[in-house]
């Protein structure tokens, strides 16, 4: 069953819910890695996106969005916009990872930025995406 079928609309899971069904280190990593370092807690909010419609997990620094978890069985997939102002850096770190170059050749710029889907299933993958995330939004000064 699918993330999506398991929860429709009028069912919002618990991040209990969605952490027993992704099931994977990588995700329990990814999200004290996002609170922590940018002192930030997740917002569940369902979306009716084609792409990947159901259930997500937001994070939001002031009102910029830093990413969007999708859970899917034992991964989940890493939405973060790469725009033009920080598109050469993030390249370095994109160009270094074969699947992350692929994906990033094969989307299409929207507005002037690639809308990255990035599944998350490889400690190489999961520590390009916090690279992705550092170039995406500094984070705070340490207090």
């Amino acid at each position: 069953m699918t993330w999506s079928e398991k929860y429709l609309k009028e069912n919002k899971p618990e991040i209990e819910a969605i952490d027993k069904f992704i099931d994977s280190p990588h995700w329990t990593e990814i999200c004290r890695f996002i609170e922590s370092t940018y002192e930030i807690k997740p917002l569940i909010e369902y979306s009716t996106c084609s792409g990947a419609p159901g259930w997500n997990v937001k994070y939001r620094k002031s009102s910029k969005a830093l990413c969007t978890l999708y859970p899917n069985k034992n991964y989940f997939t890493c939405l973060i916009s790469v725009g033009q102002k920080i598109a050469m850096e993030a390249e370095v770190i994109i160009f270094s990872e074969p699947y992350l170059k692929e994906l990033y050749q094969n989307t299409k710029p929207f507005n002037g930025s690639r809308w990255l889907m990035i599944d998350v299933n490889t400690n190489e993958i999961l520590n390009a995406v916090k690279q992705l995330l550092y170039i995406r939004i500094n984070p705070p000064k340490s207090k």
